[in-house]
């Protein structure tokens, strides 16, 4: 199963399924889509952390059914199914996610990862990108991030040879974003998210939402842009954050969510 737990401002959406570390089913493809939205619904949670129950962030799709998850009932086709709805749910999600990476992160777990904004690595995480192992071609979307995150020469390298890589390696070519201590890697996953909490979540709402319209080379960049720069006049945060600065002290922002019907 899928399962929140959540600690303030913070939420954690834990894939939980230990037994088989943490190897994502059907049913729990099927889950990231539901509780994302009522993640999204819930204005307390500023921040969602996505990691793996016990000792590895996951293994990948189970194996045993992954014909049937990739499958499209809408295409008869074994392009995505479930996986990719999972993944395109997370990477749109409006509200920064943390991949926090520890034992490994296999197949269908690094598709996962590679949705999150950013990707935190405990010094003993170990990355495999393996559909050349089991003979498959992996949903266009996960190869899309692939690609945007390492680059083609080096997406070609992973997927062609289905090789594990280490936390340092995976640091260099892109996979994670840092490596962490693996002693003191939650409590510095969690402080770290907390950290984000505090920042003004106009900014960064705003910043995601622009970022991810230019990597997908959208069309409606200048008028996502010209968006929220409008919402900065009507927004309190700049007025909270300036007069904070000018007074050395700790800003309280208030923004909480955008106008769905005002929005590009």
């Amino acid at each position: 199963m899928l399962r929140i737990e959540q600690s303030g401002p913070v939420a954690t959406l834990i894939m939980d399924n230990p037994r088989m570390r943490n190897a994502i089913t059907q049913e729990m493809w099927q889950q990231f889509q539901e509780l994302l939205e009522r993640l999204d619904a819930d204005d307390a949670v500023k921040i969602v952390v996505v990691r793996g129950a016990g000792e590895h962030f996951s293994a990948g799709a189970d194996i045993a059914s992954v014909e049937r998850i990739l499958h499209d009932p809408a295409t008869g086709q074994h392009d995505g199914g479930d996986i990719t709805i999972a993944e395109n749910a997370l990477a749109r999600f409006r509200k920064p996610t943390i991949a926090a990476i520890d034992g490994y992160c296999v197949g269908g777990g690094w598709q996962i990862a590679g949705a999150c904004d950013i990707r935190l690595a405990s010094e003993r995480a170990v990355y495999g990108i393996t559909p050349a192992k089991i003979g498959i071609v992996y949903p266009l979307s996960g190869i899309k991030r692939l690609v945007e995150l390492v680059g083609p020469a080096t997406a070609k390298y992973l997927l062609f040879s289905g090789d594990f890589i280490d936390a340092p390696e995976a640091l260099r070519l892109g996979l994670a974003t840092k490596v962490l201590e693996t002693h003191t890697f939650w409590d510095t996953v969690h402080a770290f998210a907390l950290h984000l909490s505090e920042r003004s979540q106009f900014s960064t709402q705003g910043h995601k939402a622009l970022i991810n319209a230019i990597s997908a080379e959208s069309h409606d960049v200048a008028e996502l842009s010209a968006y929220w720069q409008r919402q900065m006049v009507v927004s309190e945060d700049a007025a909270i954050g300036v007069a904070a600065f000018l007074a050395k002290e700790t800003p309280r922002f208030s923004w909480l969510r955008p106008h769905p019907q005002e929005m590009p």
